[in-house]
């Protein structure tokens, strides 16, 4: 699904556009690389709308592959749902479903390979001796004591490493290359480490496994890979890539290039982070829509057309991209506002008594679902004696400019008849618990004569009204930058206010609303049917946005 917006250009769309113009490429070839060890977050979400969408672009392809190196940490329920994420926003990998273990025996060859050239060996430092032989930024590091074993020891060993013939974390495979470099990355990095655990595709076939910087160059080697794009973080890995690459036979060699990361205020993309809050039950799972995990986003009512435009909007570069919530929030609720039906709830009910109401003369009317979309349809908008209003509507001291009820005020029922506050019932503690009004039968679709209102408020009948329950999500921190405090735990800044569930009253013509239906409430926000919870008999709705920002005002 391509957008209709023009793309945004950017330094990798101009290195792409001199590569295809002098003929160093004839089409462009990326890829979207992530472990399945957790589910994809908003970060995520601008990677794959990056490299997905420069390939449909460019009509070029993208490959989807996992990089399934790390088996303890691992699952299917992981693969299976980030290969739903790429497709629910809109976008197919080329071919079939990749991962780096289909390479594991390439790799291994080519390890042998390096062996055979003196650029491998292994190494039976442990973990602890190995970070001290290896130096600090400001001090070099020195030769392991194993660095000039022959190339048949090499060999040999490397041959039992793989034959299981010793116990986890014995021994390593490491590149010779310079325990010198100012780059600590290439202070002969380790390749292969021996680990028996259970692998999601391979079972137990293999009790070596590669190293995340010497398989991803070569996978993106074997596939063809152009343009090989990756987060900033890399960008010190990319000698590294490329040494890997001029060291062995491969096809061909890809072109590293990094961009920012996503850093987006009042949330947090670490997936140690994020696990941790599904694990201690801080939030109700990976899907949870307080998190800004795509599942969590979609099950919120976030469309893909409007993160798409977010990841359109933000651009790519290679400066601190740090962004607003409130950025994201703004392209959700722009593309709700042209796509989602408009109805009537109430969710905070104060009971309205019509106490002139009369069975076959006050009439109901129909109305469309959306002022700008017809073909969206109309629905009765049914009325009844008692009706629910919200309690935000109504003020016994109403402030300056106060356009809502008020006794002895009028305002207009909307889709319906003017109505005037005549009398306040309040219980025993004194809270208000109904209003007694009259309608005006003159002024159902017309205004009343001689006089203006202009007040209109929503409402449902209280005969026909659909029991719903809707959850009124809010940001899940308070803090614009929950994990940028060195001396503060990120968890002291969960929002306690991030969730409130209330039971509200909605049309009846929600009834038949199907699961992560959008749908506007008139004046309230956007909300959608949860995509799990939501039945006929028990319609579950979840607030996506609200109609404008408050959420800035409140905190100001």
């Amino acid at each position: 699904m391509t957008s209709p917006v023009s793309p945004v250009q950017h330094f990798i769309r101009s290195i792409i556009d001199n590569d295809l113009a002098t003929g160093k490429h004839q089409a462009i070839q990326t890829r979207f690389p992530p472990e399945p060890n957790g589910y994809l977050h908003v970060g995520h979400a601008k990677s794959i709308c990056l490299n997905f969408g420069l390939a449909e672009d460019y009509q070029g392809r993208c490959n989807l592959r996992f990089d399934d190196t790390n088996p303890e940490k691992e699952s299917e329920e992981y693969a299976l749902a980030i290969q739903e994420d790429v497709q629910w926003l809109g976008f197919q990998w080329a071919g079939e479903v990749r991962w780096a273990s289909d390479y594991f025996e390439k790799l291994y060859e080519f390890a042998v390979e390096l062996i055979k050239k003196g650029l491998a060996y292994v190494d039976d430092l442990t973990p602890e001796a190995m970070r001290e032989y290896r130096g600090t930024l400001t001090e070099k590091g020195k030769n392991s004591p194993y660095r000039e074993r022959s190339i048949e020891e090499n060999l040999d060993l490397f041959a039992r490493m793989r034959a299981g013939e010793f116990a986890d974390g014995a021994k390593t495979l490491r590149l010779k290359i310079d325990m010198a470099s100012p780059n600590i990355n290439l202070r002969d990095p380790v390749i292969y480490r021996i680990r028996r655990a259970h692998h999601i595709r391979t079972g137990d076939k293999w009790v070596i496994y590669p190293m995340y910087d010497y398989t991803h160059c070569i996978s993106d080697a074997l596939e063809g890979i152009t343009h090989s794009l990756c987060t900033l973080e890399f960008e010190d890995h990319r000698p590294l890539y490329d040494w890997v690459l001029d060291h062995i036979s491969v096809p061909c060699h890809p072109q590293q290039i990094e961009f920012s990361r996503l850093e987006l205020h009042y949330t947090v993309t670490s997936k140690r982070k994020l696990l941790q809050l599904v694990t201690q039950g801080l939030v109700a799972g990976w899907d949870d829509p307080r998190m800004p995990t795509i599942h969590g986003m979609r099950r919120r009512g976030y469309t893909p057309e409007g993160i798409r435009e977010f990841a359109r909007r933000i651009g790519i570069s290679k400066s601190e991209n740090v962004v607003d919530m409130a950025v994201l929030e703004g392209c959700i609720r722009e593309d709700l506002e042209g796509r989602a039906p408009r109805v009537m709830a109430v969710i905070r009910p104060l009971k309205v008594t019509l106490t002139n109401f009369q069975e076959g003369v006050t009439a109901s009317r129909s109305a469309g679902f959306h002022p700008n979309h017809p073909e969206f349809g109309e629905r009765e908008v049914p009325i009844a004696k008692e009706i629910w209003i919200e309690q935000d509507d109504f003020a016994e001291t109403p402030p300056a400019g106060w356009q809502r009820l008020t006794l002895g005020g009028e305002v207009r029922l909307r889709y319906s008849y003017v109505i005037k506050c005549d009398e306040v019932v309040k219980d025993a503690a004194g809270n208000i618990v109904e209003l007694r009004c009259s309608l005006d039968h003159d002024t159902l679709g017309k205004n009343p004569v001689g006089r203006k209102v202009k007040g209109v408020i929503h409402w449902v009948s209280a005969e026909h009204a659909v029991p719903i329950e809707v959850r009124l999500y809010d940001r899940l921190f308070t803090d614009p930058e929950p994990d940028g405090h060195k001396d503060r735990d990120f968890l002291e800044f969960i929002n306690p206010h991030s969730l409130e569930t209330v039971q509200a009253w909605a049309e009846p013509a929600m009834r038949e609303a199907p699961p992560e239906q959008r749908y506007q409430f008139e004046r309230l926000g956007y909300f959608c049917a949860d995509r799990f919870d939501h039945r006929p008999e028990r319609p579950v709705f979840n607030r996506t946005v609200t109609l404008k920002d408050s959420w800035a005002k409140e905190q100001g």
